[in-house]
């Protein structure tokens, strides 16, 4: 199906291109969302009457959209969600999510704006993409995070696995050091024995004495 552009649609072409798509792209995406026209010669006719209005439009958008990446490019946004201890989410960071986070911050985002690089679905520092133009882009950070203290210590470069694995180790480093006092106390004790001529405690000393 061929169809004009009426705008940059990526992979695709340029404004005023004449391009072939299936039929169902066609119908479900560049129609509806008015990036093109069946190529018909009407249809064409009328772009090209159009053509410097649609360029001077084109403009003033792209320069809009240039200045709010100027804004929003580079930025990074905390989303609070429940993980599992080895960092898996119960669930994703959607779209919507990427939207909701930036919008609250002052920011007007669509959802549709939005291009998840990857899916979403553990804890950490996610790059996300925003097309505001079709020929203007931004990336923003995701900071997934259980709460706002893991979040803060994300954004200042620490992830949260190491941090629990650091835990984990400073735990058990805790109980081996605890092992030795006991046993350098058990230590301690033999000693005071043997300086006060007193006998040691042995397996023999436990066995029950002879009936008188």
């Amino acid at each position: 199906m061929k169809v004009i552009l009426l705008e940059r649609v990526a992979k695709l072409g340029q404004m005023g291109d004449v391009v072939d798509v299936k039929p169902g792209f066609a119908r479900n995406f560049l129609l509806p969302q008015k990036k093109g026209l069946t190529a018909s010669v009407a249809n064409i006719a009328s772009f090209e009457a159009r053509k410097v209005q649609l360029e001077a439009q084109n403009l003033e958008t792209k320069t809009e959209a240039e200045a709010m990446a100027a804004k929003l490019d580079g930025q990074q946004f905390v989303v609070i969600r429940s993980a599992s201890d080895a960092g898996a989410l119960y669930g994703s960071v959607t779209t919507r999510d990427a939207s909701d986070a930036a919008t609250a911050e002052g920011f007007t985002v669509d959802r549709k704006q939005v291009v998840l690089i990857n899916p979403i679905k553990y804890l950490g520092l996610h790059e996300v993409l925003v097309v505001l133009h079709p020929e203007v882009t931004a990336t923003i950070e995701m900071n997934v995070a259980r709460s706002a203290e893991e979040a803060e210590l994300q954004a200042a470069g620490k992830s949260i696995l190491e941090l629990a694995a650091e835990e984990e180790a400073a735990a058990e480093f805790e109980i081996s050091e605890l092992f030795e006092d006991i046993g350098a106390a058990a230590s301690d004790d033999d000693d005071l024995a043997d300086s006060a001529g007193m006998p040691k405690a042995s397996e023999d000393d436990a066995e029950e004495a002879p009936a008188s």
